[in-house]
């Protein structure tokens, strides 16, 4: 799978990414494409056996992403977002931290999904500012049926069209949704913006009294109960507008707090149970993707934890097992230093782009194998692919300085 876009690796953008890079070592939402190295295999076997077929047909699916910190989490995710545009996915990513632990409270994996759907961005649109969430998207939704049925209707004539368009919708499994969606959409076309920021709080689950909903036959109201109903309903809607599903896409910036017996209890309970759904025909065209640093959360003697360690003990392989639920993100079949080497170069051309300069090819090579071996060696102690691109970066400045060979010490590694 090839996810360079040279055209638009200009000067601002090469500057942009060497920035985010040297600066947090985090990759930036656009330009990471400019230094992926060895997830191929993953990406391509994703597309191939669920994005492009089983999960646009109708199936669902879940992946454990495993990796330490620093070991490129938040990167392949990002890979596999541009891989759900790329087939008109709408995706949501979510940076779980320790004040938001979505599966420890079910409705609010409901909520978390909600705010941060973005429906497919190009590079432009990305580097521009994007907005998200449910919102974005139902405008975006009623502005483009407004310039299609103003195409072929007169301006008389679009109103009532517009209206039988929105009373054609299909029945989704929560009433209440679909009513919400359906008055959302008729506020935005008679301009009533206070009743379409009521409906949307109660679409982004901030529950609203009720008296206040009933006159849109909106009645039912987000909790554990309803979660589920109210994700396998977002999904119907999200299809029904030309959409190919969800990607969603949950990744663990920061471990876990600690957690009583009961709350983790319940968290697992939930993650085993989101996983079944997965197996379920009425739970459609929806893929999961939950990156953790580690998986201690699995351990424990109880029944959750025997029942959630079954269900995630196969191992995704491209040959042998792609149906795997656990994707290890240090098993790809590149030799380490080698794989940072090919990291590296990438990296290099782009900060060639952003400030203009050619560093020699020998000199290159040499200071990015010394910086590669180095960041290795500690693998034990962080992710060492964090660790070499932000050294790289400052390699870079002063190669471009001093134009020699450097060693770790050169930098301060």
């Amino acid at each position: 799978m090839k996810t360079e876009q040279n055209a638009l690796l200009t000067q601002f953008v090469a500057r942009q990414i060497i920035e985010t890079v040297g600066g947090q070592g985090t990759p930036p939402e656009y330009g990471f494409q400019f230094f992926t190295a060895g997830l191929d295999m993953y990406l391509d076997t994703i597309d191939e056996e669920y994005l492009s077929t089983y999960v646009r047909e109708g199936g669902s699916a879940f992946k454990m992403v495993v990796g330490i910190y620093g070991e490129g989490k938040t990167h392949f995710l990002y890979s596999i977002r541009e891989l759900g545009w790329k087939y008109d996915y709408i995706t949501a990513y979510i940076a779980l931290n320790p004040e938001q632990t979505p599966f420890h409270k079910l409705q609010q994996v409901y909520k978390s999904i909600v705010a941060n759907l973005i429906y497919p961005q190009t590079p432009e649109e990305l580097l521009s500012g994007h907005e998200r969430g449910i919102e974005a998207v139902i405008k975006k939704w009623y502005n483009e049926k407004y310039r299609e049925v103003s195409e072929k209707f007169s301006e008389d004539e679009v109103y009532d069209e517009l209206l039988r368009y929105i009373s054609s919708l299909e029945s989704y499994e929560s009433n209440s949704f679909r009513n919400a969606i359906k008055e959302a959409f008729k506020a935005l076309l008679e301009k009533r913006e206070g009743d379409f920021s009521l409906i949307i709080q109660w679409l982004v689950g901030e529950n609203p009294p009720k008296n206040m909903l009933k006159n849109y036959k909106i009645f039912e109201k987000l909790d554990k109960s309803t979660a589920f109903k109210m994700i396998r309903s977002l999904v119907e809607w999200v299809q029904e507008i030309g959409y190919a599903g969800l990607v969603i896409l949950l990744d663990e910036a920061e471990q876990t707090p600690s957690m009583s017996s009961k709350q983790k209890n319940i968290l697992l309970n939930n993650l085993r149970e989101l996983i079944d759904e997965c197996g379920h025909t009425n739970f459609k065209s929806t893929m999961w993707f939950y990156a953790v640093t580690n998986e201690n959360f699995l351990e424990g003697k109880t029944q959750i934890y025997t029942a959630l360690t079954q269900r995630l003990s196969s191992i995704f392989d491209e040959e042998i097992n792609p149906t795997g639920a656990k994707i290890y993100l240090n098993r790809i079949p590149i030799e380490p230093i080698e794989l940072l080497m090919k990291i590296g170069i990438k990296l290099a051309k782009t900060y060639e782009v952003a400030y203009k300069v050619s560093f020699d090819e020998n000199v290159l090579r040499e200071t990015l194998e010394n910086i590669a071996k180095e960041a290795y060696k500690r693998k034990l102690e962080t992710g060492y692919k964090r660790l070499f691109v932000k050294n790289m970066i400052k390699a870079f400045h002063k190669l471009r300085k001093s134009g020699k060979p450097l060693i770790p010490e050169d930098i301060d590694m």
